[in-house]
């Protein structure tokens, strides 16, 4: 899947060296010169200059950045000169700093990589903060989240091409026994008496059965296994999973206030769009976990751009979360990304940085878009 940058055709190590210090040498700094380099660079060639300018200068790049630089533009720069799993490190890092997680920056990390990115950013972690990551994630994170994090940071995922359609049946029907069927499928009622998700082996077989087959069947296996669901069930495994998972969440509330609504949960319509279902219902760590992995194996770049939108939309920007994504899906599907952003919202991606961001922040968003 194309990115929006590739390599220059025209790459000249020194040359961009010289450029970029010309642009902070002296009173002031051209900041378009760096936004020319560093947004028309590969991220293998920026590896080089990075190198190459402390050879010729023997000054370290991203220092003589900060010296120049500051807010979101420095930290853009800053995290176009580092590796893949340098950088994803340093994000997850980041999502784990402090009073509080964030976890959708790790789920969103952790879904969007393959076997050998997993790896290769649990040896950067180690590297970068001589700590082990699956160890800071345990201590971080809590309950039915934490197996389900700890399950995707194996990276022990089925990779192959092959798909066994039996076993695709098998897990659909796995799936539906161990949500759906057990509790019941009347949707205008709750599927069990009051308070059944107290009971933590009903809740166990559940969430183990989902974490099981989630998050180690191959993505074209999955795409089968959901066909297959709809087919047989003539349901919707996200709808099934969204429901059950709040049941559960109105069980807790009961559990908490002794009143229990029973439409509360059931009275969704069928056809309803679960992506309304989750933003206009649902909350939670497990949930996120469990939609996001669904939402990545069903379409990639879609699933991309819907993050994005929530980067921009309402108040404020989340740019912590606007610079990940634009900056690691550059090089691998962030065209597609582009042409899902606008198939979903109607305006393009550039449209939106331009309106959300502001500054030579936004001139290099812009130019890593293209």
């Amino acid at each position: 899947m194309p990115g929006t940058i590739t390599p220059a055709t025209d790459f000249n190590v020194e040359k961009d060296c010289q450029e970029l210090r010309t642009a902070m040498k002296g009173l002031g700094t051209n900041e378009a010169k760096i936004i020319n380099v560093l947004g028309n660079r590969s991220r293998d060639q920026r590896l080089e200059i990075v190198v190459k300018f402390k050879t010729m200068f023997g000054k370290d790049l991203i220092a003589e950045l900060k010296s120049e630089l500051s807010a979101n533009f420095l930290r853009l720069c800053k995290c176009m000169l580092l590796s893949i799993p340098q950088f994803l490190a340093k994000e997850l890092k980041r999502a784990m700093k402090g009073s509080g997680t964030d976890e959708r920056a790790l789920v969103e990390i952790l879904v969007g990589l393959d076997n050998k990115g997993i790896v290769a950013v649990k040896r950067a972690y180690k590297s970068t903060f001589e700590a082990d990551l699956e160890r800071e994630i345990v201590s971080e994170t809590s309950g039915d989240f934490k197996r389900l994090a700890l399950s995707l940071l194996q990276g022990h995922r089925d990779e192959s091409e092959t798909v066994d359609k039996e076993l695709a049946k098998e897990d659909a029907m796995d799936l539906f026994n161990a949500g759906v069927n057990r509790f019941g499928t009347d949707e205008s009622n709750p599927p069990f008496p009051v308070g059944v998700f107290r009971n933590t082996l009903l809740t166990r077989r559940y969430e183990e059965t989902f974490n099981s087959i989630l998050c180690s069947r191959s993505y074209r296996h999955l795409k089968m296994v959901f066909a297959e669901y709809k087919l047989k069930y003539k349901r919707e495994l996200t709808k099934d999973m969204l429901n059950l998972l709040e049941w559960r969440k109105n069980a807790e509330i009961e559990k908490k206030t002794k009143t229990y609504d029973g439409n509360s949960a059931g009275g969704r319509v069928a056809g309803e769009d679960i992506e309304k279902s989750i933003r206009s219902e649902m909350s939670g760590e497990l949930e996120l976990g469990f939609i996001s992995i669904v939402k990545r194996i069903k379409n990639t770049p879609t699933y991309f751009a819907e993050e994005l939108y929530k980067s921009m939309k309402g108040l404020g920007t989340d740019d912590d979360q606007l610079v990940r994504i634009l900056v690691w899906r550059s090089e691998i599907d962030l065209v597609e990304i582009k042409g899902a952003f606008e198939s979903l919202y109607g305006k393009s991606l550039k449209e939106y940085i331009r309106e959300d961001t502001s500054g030579d922040f936004r001139s290099l968003l812009l130019t890593i878009v293209k």
